[in-house]
């Protein structure tokens, strides 16, 4: 089995050697980039499975890094750990935005570093798979038949209620942001807005009754389906 590839986009030498010596002790396949700009390139030249990026970087920010790649079809699907020294909300809010799937502010122990990136990896794995069928918990999806079972009984949902569900278990664990919702889910339109998002995650969490819970709220940010079994 071929190892995977770790990308990391940082400009401290010190910290970027440190990184990848963990990264390789850990079992993954690791280059280094001190730049946004020659990350791209090397993007062009290698795949890689998983983009560690630091978001304070020279000349081009993590956050321009980011929306590049997510912008390039060729590169959109690889998974990106933001990882910087500030910790604010609003860089997170914005780094999920931008289709980040985790973020990690400095100092941060590498170890959780290494455990967040093979749950990233793995999550990543299973999603490949096309799924027909969903489960968590008492809760059961069959998108080819458009039916949900919530302990045992069938859930009558509307077709964007539906959709809503399906998105959130599809990226179990993953943090979505309203808006990337409103566009993955509602074709975002100018009469629709974030507030429709809160709105339909109610309803439907009324509807799932007790497993309802596991669509969490993500405070300043939107919504994850729990990964916790």
């Amino acid at each position: 089995m071929s190892k995977k590839r770790i990308l990391v986009v940082e400009d401290d030498k010190h910290l970027s050697k440190l990184i990848k010596y963990n990264m390789e002790k850990a079992g993954f396949d690791c280059i280094t980039a001190p730049t946004g700009e020659i990350a791209l390139k090397t993007l062009d030249r290698q795949p890689v499975d998983l983009i560690i990026l630091d978001i304070m970087l020279p000349k081009m920010d993590g956050l321009q890094v980011c929306k590049q790649i997510k912008q390039d079809k060729k590169l959109a699907a690889i998974p990106i750990i933001m990882l910087t020294a500030r910790g604010e909300e609003i860089d997170r809010i914005v780094g999920f935005e931008l289709g980040a799937d985790d973020y990690i502010v400095k100092p941060f122990s590498v170890r959780e570093l290494v455990l967040r990136i093979k749950a990233i990896l793995k999550r990543n794995k299973k999603e490949k798979i096309p799924q027909n069928i969903l489960t968590a918990d008492k809760l059961t999806i069959d998108i080819s038949r458009h039916k949900v079972i919530a302990h045992k009984k069938e859930v009558e949902l509307t077709l964007i209620e539906f959709k809503l569900l399906v998105l959130l278990m599809q990226r179990k664990g993953r943090v979505q942001s309203r808006d990337s919702l409103l566009n993955d889910v509602w074709d975002i339109s100018s009469e629709v807005t974030t507030r429709t998002v809160d709105t339909h995650v109610k309803r439907l969490r009324q509807k799932l009754g007790k497993v309802g819970n596991l669509i969490e709220t993500v405070r300043g940010i939107g919504y994850r389906f729990s990964d916790k079994e």
